[in-house]
């Protein structure tokens, strides 16, 4: 698969972050769908397939640990690379998101050129 033709879910109850991670990626050539919450994420995630799931921690309504977990527990995102970007950065905290099967964990603030790099690692 060509970085350039994947489709990614960027999940952050910030607006200004989804947007800072959106611009980046879509600068990348990344197709970008974005969620305001685990829940909002976890329709969209039901109703397409993505390549990637960026996600925040703390967010309203289900956080991004709960849909790390209901998204492993669907067979067709078994296997996607899951990124939590959060500003989480206690070993407990990463342990519970690599439980879950998170991929990778990035603590804000990031840069551009991490988020892409890390991206590019996991595809």
């Amino acid at each position: 698969m060509r970085t350039k033709d994947v489709k990614i879910l960027a999940v952050d109850d910030s607006k200004s972050m989804r947007q800072m991670v959106s611009m980046s990626l879509k600068s990348a050539g990344h197709d970008v769908t974005e969620a305001e919450d685990g829940a909002i994420a976890l329709s969209i995630a039901k109703q397409n397939q993505f390549d990637l799931i960026v996600t925040d921690i703390n967010m309203p309504n289900m956080n991004g640990i709960e849909l790390v977990t209901a998204l492993r527990a669907m067979p067709n995102y078994k296997f996607t690379p899951i990124l939590c970007l959060t500003t989480e950065s206690s070993g407990d905290m990463k342990t519970k998101g690599k439980e879950a099967g998170a991929t990778g964990w990035i603590v804000k603030p990031f840069s551009p050129e991490k988020l892409l790099s890390v991206i590019d690692r996991v595809l």
